[in-house]
């Protein structure tokens, strides 16, 4: 909506021209007249953007006016962005050493720019921009706005909330009868119902909780053992069989190539070979499709009966059409409301969470009404228990319950209502990063670190103060998640949230609110003329399943907008003249496609802030011209597989902060002027070459001590220890993971290479790093001795040291909680040195005291693995796998006193096998204990 974007739209260019640049704005334009004028336009608007938002929702009027504002603020912002552009470019081509932008919004120096017809058109520009907001101010005086309330700056609105945990609530209320009823239609060995497999559509209005029932059913356990099969599948309008047929194998296998055929025919055979004569378990999630063609196309029913009898297809969907079509009415479950009390529990559930003493002291009684505008929904009881829960006063809570959104008969969908309130109540670049994920389709895992790259290409993540974008972007995303709009986390092995999803719900309402701004359009019959009909109106459009060819014409018509992403799509060109027609892009995502060169005019693209090029196999080099692009924050070029070379001049891309080339496995360096980007956070990975003078040196890294995230160092060799030297790893205090990988030449495996010993000793890190992996190395583990000081090291990762005859000290890290220990083939016996213990040394404490999950693989000659009895190991395991160890004899006995060990694994490992064969190996009734054991010889 308009209030999120204008109102710190607004701020920022306040900011800039204002704060900054006043004494060089007054003189650029020569009237000082001119800048008070817009100054004052500036702060009138800002005063009644809260109201105008709020009435736009049933005022047509003032909907067309705030859209007059939208376009002129855009306009304002490009003429900016332009200005700065010239003035960095010129510096860049002047050669100066210090740069005055380190961000395009930071300061101006206007004397530098020395091109006085361009000083004209700018002044021009804003002196006509100007005049059509003096005409705007002008005409909200017909809409008797009201003045906004003051609420605080965004950051101080995003501080008062808690931000140190995510509220993800995974429990489900108020269906524990539809819950057993359905596990028991899943779990029925035989089907008395009808044939070899079931339908079982789970139906309810949107926001009714279809999904959390489906996949509450989905991560059950026993239903995990009882299929051999699962796949989860969201569907979704309009209905592809194509496109589900491709989700479907990739769920059975991520590898089988006949996944990228576009026959359904060929599909549905890969289909059913996979699932043949398999308990197989289907979840199609959000089925609109009432149409028996198309069901029948998928030729499912066919599938199904080439599976083994119990068989399973789980449904959800909002019409009760979609559980008649598909003849599974006998089994259909019907989700009503929430009652009152479910409800209550629910919204309680969130609203008190970490503040339990305040349900007592009269918060408890306001509940109870706010519950009820709710109406039975649980959607809406889970959004409106993370709003009230940021706030702390009663008062503030009666606002929610006497809010006048309840009387808005103008919002058709009920849960849209709670969603607007909550809305409402985000700080303002808040809400303009929650309106552009209207650009994802639905069901899409949104990755952290990608959305944040994309908000700030779109300039969202502005602060007033020194405060890194990154971290404000992290802060948003929090706040985002706790308010309910985000759910679903996906997160890694140490527990950080790395990707989510939107509900359907919430998805639908940011599209509502974006209205034609934000479109997302599939590559069907018809997209063309769609594309055209809403034309400069679109600043953020998605196409998906653009077949292989040129990027489509129609995008043409979309001259004003500032976002274009291709999903599954299969484009091999852009011609030239499309990206002269899309110069206002700052976000520009072409990942996946089948590109085999980028025309030189992308140098075209100034306003440019992010372009993932990922995925692209046949690409082989960039064009030059992309050193042109001065704002160009984040480049994305991991999975190229034939990209040979970047381009020498990337020195110039001062504003770059993110570059990512993971598994560009022709790339066998980084051009040398990426050393002189101070800037710069993410590089995931560092290509070693000794040879090539033009190549980026690792002792280049020295200057960047704001790398933050992953960094990769691959191709070490002989010669770098003095390089590593003078990285400086240990200055780089916002790595969170170091991942080493030395040369991996057959040849030498027979010899111990020379080097690796000094190399691995100059590696040392900062001790703020989290997780390290270091593959391939020719040295023993004395050299590892600084690994003692990373007391926040979560995460090790050992692969492959072929010389190594002892397991480095680990046992007295205090936080490390995952180590996966790998190909030490020279490695015999498993004892003391591994935990840390010196000789003679008086043993105490606890060793390894966070270690979770511990994994051994292939050690061909490891045969003993034996501890101190009196020495405490391990109590929080939980997972355990030993993988490839064909001689080792026995568990230790600690493990079998391990009170927390849910998970035991045995492969390859004919001995153990033998010894603790379930149910009949001697040694079985010490790990009988164990819930999930898995001993076999494949």
């Amino acid at each position: 909506m308009a209030e999120a974007l204008i109102s710190v739209l607004l701020e920022q260019l306040a900011l800039v021209v204002f704060e900054h640049t006043k004494q060089a704005v007054t003189i650029v334009l020569n009237a000082e007249e001119d800048v008070h004028s817009f100054s004052s336009n500036l702060k009138a608007i800002q005063a009644v953007l809260e109201d105008a938002e709020k009435k736009q929702v049933t005022e047509a009027r003032v909907r067309d006016w705030l859209q007059k504002l939208k376009n002129v603020s855009y306009e304002m912002d490009d003429v900016l962005d332009e200005w700065n552009t010239e003035i960095l470019k010129q510096q860049v081509e002047e050669g100066k050493k210090k740069v005055c932008f380190p961000t395009p919004a930071n300061c101006f120096c206007f004397g530098q720019v020395n091109n006085a017809i361009h000083h004209h058109n700018i002044a021009r520009s804003i002196k006509n921009l100007n005049e059509k907001l003096t005409m705007i101010v002008a005409e909200k005086e017909k809409y008797d706005f009201h003045l906004s309330t003051i609420h605080g700056t965004d950051e101080q609105l995003i501080q008062r909330q808690k931000t140190s945990s995510l509220v993800d609530i995974s429990t489900i209320f108020g269906r524990e009868e539809e819950k057993e009823y359905l596990l028991s239609k899943l779990l029925r060995e035989s089907n008395q119902d009808r044939g070899r497999f079931l339908v079982i559509p789970i139906v309810g209005m949107g926001g009714m909780g279809k999904t959390t029932l489906a996949q509450l059913a989905y991560n059950n356990e026993k239903v995990k053992s009882h299929f051999h099969k699962k796949v989860w599948v969201c569907v979704s309008d309009p209905f592809d069989e194509i496109k589900i047929a491709k989700a479907i194998i990739e769920n059975l296998d991520k590898n089988e190539s006949q996944r990228n055929s576009d026959e359904l025919e060929t599909l549905l055979l890969c289909i059913r070979t996979h699932v043949e004569k398999k308990k197989f378990l289907l979840v199609l999630d959000d089925v609109w499709t009432e149409d028996k063609t198309k069901w029948e196309s998928l030729k499912l029913s066919v599938i199904m009966q080439s599976c083994e009898e119990g068989s399973r297809i789980l449904v959800t969907t909002r019409k009760q059409g979609v559980a008649e079509m598909m003849r599974a009415t006998s089994s259909m479950i019907h989700l009503d409301k929430l009652s009152d009390r479910d409800c209550l529990a629910l919204f309680s559930s969130i609203a008190f969470f970490e503040r339990q003493e305040d349900e007592a002291n009269g918060f408890g009684a306001i509940g109870e009404e706010i519950v009820k505008k709710c109406k039975g929904l649980p959607l809406a009881a889970k959004t409106l228990g993370s709003l009230v829960w940021c706030k702390k006063t009663r008062e503030e809570w009666q606002d929610v319950l006497n809010s006048k959104i309840w009387e808005l008969e103008e919002v058709e969908e009920q849960v849209f209502r709670p969603l607007l309130l909550s809305y409402y109540d985000l700080a303002p670049a808040v809400k303009r990063c929650l309106l552009y994920c209207a650009i994802f389709p639905k069901d899409y895992e949104l990755g952290k670190d990608n959305l944040i790259e994309v908000w700030m290409s779109q300039d969202y993540l502005n602060s007033k103060g020194k405060k890194e974008k990154r971290r404000i972007g992290q802060y948003y995303f929090e706040s985002l998640s706790m308010r309910s709009f985000f759910q679903d986390f996906r997160k890694d092995e140490m527990g950080n949230v790395y990707g989510c999803k939107m509900h359907d719900i919430v998805h639908e309402f940011v599209q509502f609110l974006t209205q034609n701004e934000c479109i997302i359009i599939e590559a069907v019959e018809g997209v063309n003329q769609r594309i055209e009909l809403l034309g400069d109106k679109v600043r953020h459009l998605t196409l998906i399943s653009v077949p292989e060819g040129p990027l489509p014409t129609s995008c043409h018509r979309c001259k004003n907008m500032r976002s274009l992403i291709l999903l599954n799509s299969k484009i091999t060109t852009i011609s030239s003249g499309s990206i002269m027609q899309m110069k206002c892009l700052r976000t520009l995502n072409l990942s996946g496609n089948m590109l085999n060169e980028v025309p030189k005019e992308i140098g075209e693209l100034i306003h440019l802030r992010y372009m993932d090029l990922s995925g692209n196999e046949a690409l082989k080099e960039l064009p030059d011209a992309i050193c042109d692009l001065y704002n160009l924050q984040t480049l994305v070029l991991g999975w190229c597989d034939k990209l040979e070379k970047l381009p020498k001049a990337m020195g110039k891309l001062i504003n770059l902060k993110h570059l990512y080339v993971d598994a560009c496995n022709k790339l066998r360096y980084l051009p040398k002027g990426i050393g002189s980007l101070k800037s710069l956070q993410v590089l995931d990975m560092f290509y070693v070459c000794e040879v090539d003078d033009e190549a980026l040196k690792l002792g280049d890294l020295r200057i960047m001590d704001q790398l933050q995230g992953s960094l990769s160092i691959r191709y070490l060799g002989k010669d770098d220890a003095s390089e590593i030297e003078k990285a400086q790893l240990r200055n780089k205090e916002h790595l969170s993971h170091l991942g080493v990988y030395f040369h991996d030449n057959e040849d030498e495996d027979a010899v111990q290479r020379k080097g690796d010993e000094e190399i691995l000793n100059a590696l040392q890190p900062h001790q703020n790093l989290e997780s390290l992996t270091i593959d391939y190395c020719h040295c023993t583990t004395k050299s590892l001795n600084w690994i003692k000081s990373l007391h926040n090291l979560r995460e090790v990762y050992l692969f492959s040291w072929k010389f190594c005859e002892l397991l480095p000290p680990l046992g007295k890290l205090p936080s490390l909680e995952i180590l996966g220990i790998s190909g030490m083939k020279k490695v015999k016996k498993v004892g003391v040195e591994f935990v840390g213990i010196e000789e003679e040394e008086e043993v105490s404490g606890i060793l390894f005291p966070k270690l979770k999950r511990l994994t051994f693989y292939g050690m061909e000659n490891w045969e003993e693995w034996a501890f101190l009895s009196e020495i405490t190991l391990m109590p929080g395991l939980s997972e355990l796998r030993i993988l490839y160890c064909p001689t080792l004899k026995a568990l230790p006995e600690f493990l079998y006193k391990i009170t927390t060990l849910r998970t035991l694994e045995i492969r390859c490992c004919s001995i153990l096998e033998r010894e603790y064969h379930t149910g009949v190996g001697k040694e079985w009734h010490n790990i009988s204990h164990i819930p999930n054991v898995s001993i076999t010889p494949w």
